[in-house]
């Protein structure tokens, strides 16, 4: 079986700090590739502050070609919306039945996972890799901190969110540093987030 990690997300834009996690997992983990999953539309969001999701997977393309483990995945865009993660699980196990699927999350989404559609199933089902967040709220300890299926990293907390690099370029501000250079390049050929 291959092991493969899926990092869901809408990557509005992708950051640095999306990076910098995904190969800190792909280097301390048995996972042979992390596919970063473009989310069309999360349940819990609102998706007028959304670029297209063509716009969004370039971005994520572009960020990632010489990372040769990472792949960008569009499957999200064909499934209805908005989109749940065990639909998208569902359909991925169909088709890539020689694959084990592996979910990738920040421990502040581990917070709110009883309000997941079907989140019991998809504890049981999936292995759920959950990296370190600094979040509103008090920290308390996890119903599934000892689930089998559940596995806490170490990885780097990186304090840095899309919605902030969006107000920054608004603000005609640099945000050159926090983006890869070729997403940098092609945002700053454009009038998005302006």
């Amino acid at each position: 079986m291959k092991k493969v990690g899926l990092f869901f997300g809408s990557f509005n834009p992708i950051h640095i700090g999306h990076l910098i996690l995904a190969n800190y997992i792909l280097e301390n983990s048995d996972m042979e590739e992390l596919w970063f999953v473009v989310s069309p539309q999360n349940p819990f969001k609102e998706k007028k502050s959304l670029l297209k999701d063509h716009n969004r997977l370039d971005m994520v393309q572009l960020a990632i070609k010489n990372y040769p483990k990472m792949r960008a995945s569009n499957v999200e865009f064909s499934m209805p919306q908005p989109s749940y993660t065990i639909d998208t699980l569902t359909y991925l196990h169909e088709k890539y039945p020689d694959y084990s699927f592996a979910l990738i999350m920040g421990e502040d989404n581990l917070e709110g996972l009883a309000k997941w559609k079907n989140s019991e199933m998809l504890i049981k089902n999936h292995q759920i890799i959950v990296y370190p967040r600094t979040f509103e709220g008090e920290k308390k300890d996890h119903e599934y901190i000892q689930h089998e299926n559940i596995a806490f990293v170490n990885a780097p907390v990186i304090e840095l969110s899309a919605t902030e690099i969006r107000q920054m370029i608004k603000a005609g501000k640099n945000v050159r540093p926090m983006l890869p250079p070729e997403v940098f390049e092609y945002l700053d050929g454009s009038a998005f987030y302006k």
